[in-house]
C-alpha cells in the first residue's frame, strides 16, 4: 500500500543544488508550498525571489533545523548529494525529526542504500530522475511520470474522486478534462487495457495519458 500524503502538504527541500532548486522550483509552480534550506548564502537569496520560503541554515545540526521547523513537516527531500557525509547525516537528523515521508538524492548505488538503512523512504538518483519528475511524485497525487517529448506524459496515479463509480463515457474523462485514461489495475487483478464502459473504483489504479498541464488539473479534483 502506497502512503498517501496530503496533496497540499507544504515540503522541506534541502539544498539548493540544480537539483534541489528544480525540484524547488517545480512544486512551487505547482502551488506547493516550499521551504527551502541551504548553507550557502549566495544560493538562497538567488531563489528566495523564486520560491515561497528559502531560509539560510546548516542541516546537519538537527537544533538548527528544529529552528526552522523541520518537524512540522509531513514531506521533506535532501537534494544534498556531492557530499555523502553530509547527506547521511541530515537524512538521520530528518528520520530522528520523525518525518514521515523522506526523499534523499544519491550519488550511487551504495550511498541509496545507506540512504535506505537509516530511513530514507525514498532514494533518487538524479541521472535517471529530474527534479521536475520528482516535484510530480512527491505531491503524492502520482506515483509515476514519465515526460515525454512536446509536454506529452504518461502518470500513474489514484483516480480523482468526481470519475469513480462511473464509466470512463460517463465521467467525461475525455470530453472534460482532456486526457486519456489507458488502463486500470484493481486489487489482485492484472492490468488491464480501459475502454469507454471501463469503471473506475477507489481502489484502482489508473494510468493517464495528456498534456503535462491537462494531467496536473486532472489530478488535483483530489481524492
Amino acid at each position: 500500500m502506497v502512503d498517501r500524503i496530503k496533496h497540499d502538504a507544504p515540503v522541506l527541500i534541502i539544498g539548493l543544488g540544480r537539483f534541489g532548486a528544480a525540484t524547488a522550483g517545480k512544486l512551487d509552480r505547482l502551488g506547493r508550498e516550499v521551504l527551502a534550506v541551504d548553507s550557502n548564502e549566495g544560493l538562497v537569496q538567488k531563489w528566495s525571489e523564486r520560491i515561497t520560503h528559502a531560509v539560510q541554515a546548516d542541516a546537519k545540526s538537527i537544533d538548527a533545523l528544529r529552528q526552522i521547523g523541520a518537524q512540522d513537516f509531513s514531506v521533506a527531500v535532501c537534494a544534498v548529494g556531492s557530499s555523502v557525509e553530509a547527506s547521511v547525516l541530515i537524512v538521520a537528523n530528518l528520520v530522528d525529526l520523525k518525518i514521515p515521508q523522506i526523499w534523499a538524492k544519491a550519488i550511487s548505488q551504495t550511498h541509496g542504500k545507506i540512504l535506505e538503512r537509516i530511513g530514507a523512504n525514498h532514494v533518487i538518483y538524479p541521472e535517471a530522475d529530474s527534479g521536475e519528475r520528482v516535484a510530480h511524485l512527491v505531491s503524492g497525487r502520482m506515483l509515476d511520470f514519465i515526460e515525454f517529448d512536446d509536454d506529452f506524459a504518461l502518470v500513474k496515479m489514484y483516480p480523482p474522486k468526481p470519475i469513480r463509480g462511473l464509466n470512463l463515457t460517463e465521467s467525461g474523462v475525455r470530453s472534460k478534462h482532456h486526457v486519456t485514461v489507458v488502463g486500470v489495475k484493481s486489487p489482485g487483478r492484472p492490468f488491464s487495457y480501459a475502454t469507454a464502459e471501463t469503471i473506475v473504483s477507489d481502489h484502482d489504479l489508473i494510468i493517464v495519458a495528456g498534456t503535462e498541464g491537462d494531467i496536473e488539473r486532472f489530478a488535483a479534483l483530489g481524492s
